[in-house]
């Protein structure tokens, strides 16, 4: 029989069982970043020695030379013709709506002429090469690539580069069939926080790149971390989370596999349902119990149920949002009557889903929208990934001589307040006359 906590804001021990729930089960993990910092190091040292090292240590395929990690354009290819048609059609069908979604984020390069005839503006460029971590082993990702690869295309990125580990030599085909569909440049047979210094640093077969997208196991994000700064870091994923705001309106057996669905993620996913009624309430956990001895990953699910899942009940939908700004949930479904009087007042949360119709599972397939997210309350702070993480931001300036006669005077002012007396001199010698 399945276990969840069920809360309610309304007993005195609910802020300390609040807290208990949402404390981050990500952080402080030592051992994986000793580790890292140990594998970067002698990748910084020894290169593509210690790259063929770890891929013999953690993923048990050997080769005799390091350009034989790098998967061929041709056998890329093969993987995509080889596929299922209707697998392929699926992939391609998301691949648009993903590729349609992000056009909307392109940003333009702009100037404008100030009253002083000085020109100011903002150049947007694309970074030149980017790296892709697709996971592999336990399972296979092609979600992953279209979501990294598809808006760093769209963004113009030169080139770019997609590592995933192979155990035993083993090559995932979907993984490789959906980087033909994205656009991948190069893909490397590797793995684990030794793919991440190796794309961060450069080696003689892997070529450095100027930021690192894609999610990984602890090693990967204990190395993401370290390396964070030496290269640009799309974000340090947590475990993976669902909030759902519902009402009786819902089937509970729909709230119920939508809590399944980021479950089944990982024993630590953190699946939270908040609801007005208690009734509802006790019918999606009913429905909880009824409908997860038939699910695969049960045993998945059951751990993550009972260790970081909660059912709670609140006294009204003004306080389920209260509750939902406060927790700033990776996902957050409104599951209920009217969702477009709640949607105004929910101001952080990674992706809203809105309606009952909108599973969360759509989101990480085919919506369109992308499906790399902000966890652990950092949509407190941070957004999903898009077409901007991959453009830079230049600022341009051409001063007239009448601009600078009017500047000048204001920079050599504030610079002479902050003691800078060669800020104040540079600015003046441009002062006509």
């Amino acid at each position: 029989m399945a276990t969840i906590s069920v809360l309610a804001n309304t007993d005195a021990e609910f802020e300390t069982q609040l807290s208990q729930l949402l404390a981050d089960r990500g952080a402080g993990d030592q051992q994986a970043l000793a580790v890292a910092a140990g594998v970067i190091g002698k990748i910084r040292l020894e290169g593509d020695r210690a790259l063929v090292d770890y891929t013999t240590q953690f993923d048990r395929f050997t080769v005799e030379n390091p350009l034989e990690l790098k998967i061929s354009a041709e056998r890329v290819k093969q993987a995509l013709q080889n596929m299922d048609a209707d697998f392929r059609h699926a992939l391609e069908q998301a691949a648009q709506r993903i590729k349609d979604y992000h056009q909307h984020q392109l940003s333009e390069s702009w100037q404008f002429t100030d009253s002083l005839g000085n020109q100011l503006g903002q150049r947007i460029t694309p970074l030149e090469r980017i790296g892709v971590y697709v996971p592999g082993g336990k399972a296979a990702y092609p979600s992953t690539v279209l979501m990294n690869v598809i808006p760093a295309k769209v963004a113009g990125v030169e080139n770019i580069v997609m590592v995933s580990p192979t155990p035993d030599g083993v090559v995932n085909e979907v993984v490789l069939g959906a980087a033909a569909i994205a656009g991948v440049d190069e893909v490397y047979a590797i793995g684990g926080a030794q793919a991440v210094a190796a794309l961060a640093i450069g080696t003689e077969s892997v070529p450095k790149v100027d930021k690192i997208v894609g999610p990984g196991n602890r090693y990967v994000a204990a190395a993401k971390q370290l390396l964070y700064g030496q290269v640009g870091i799309d974000m340090i994923a947590g475990p993976s989370e669902i909030l759902i705001i519902s009402d009786a309106s819902t089937d509970p057996d729909w709230v119920a596999m939508d809590l399944f669905s980021q479950a089944e993620h990982d024993e630590i996913a953190q699946v939270i349902l908040i609801t007005a009624d208690a009734d509802h309430l006790r019918a999606v956990e009913a429905a909880i119990q009824k409908l997860l001895p038939l699910q695969a990953r049960r045993d998945i699910i059951s751990s993550a149920l009972r260790d970081h899942g909660a059912l709670i009940k609140v006294d009204n939908l003004e306080q389920a949002v209260v509750l939902a700004n406060r927790i700033a949930p990776e996902h957050l479904q409104l599951c209920v009557d009217d969702p477009d009087s709640l949607l105004p007042k929910i101001r952080h949360a990674g992706a809203i889903f809105v309606g009952r119709y909108s599973s969360e599972s759509l989101g990480d397939y085919c919506a369109g929208p992308n499906h790399v997210l902000p966890t652990s309350a950092t949509a407190r702070f941070s957004s999903a990934l898009g077409v901007y993480d991959f453009q830079k931001r230049t600022s341009v300036i051409r001063v007239t001589e009448q601009g600078a006669a009017e500047l000048a005077e204001i920079a050599g002012v504030m610079a002479d307040a902050e003691g800078l007396a060669s800020h104040a001199t540079a600015a003046r010698y441009r002062r006509p006359g």
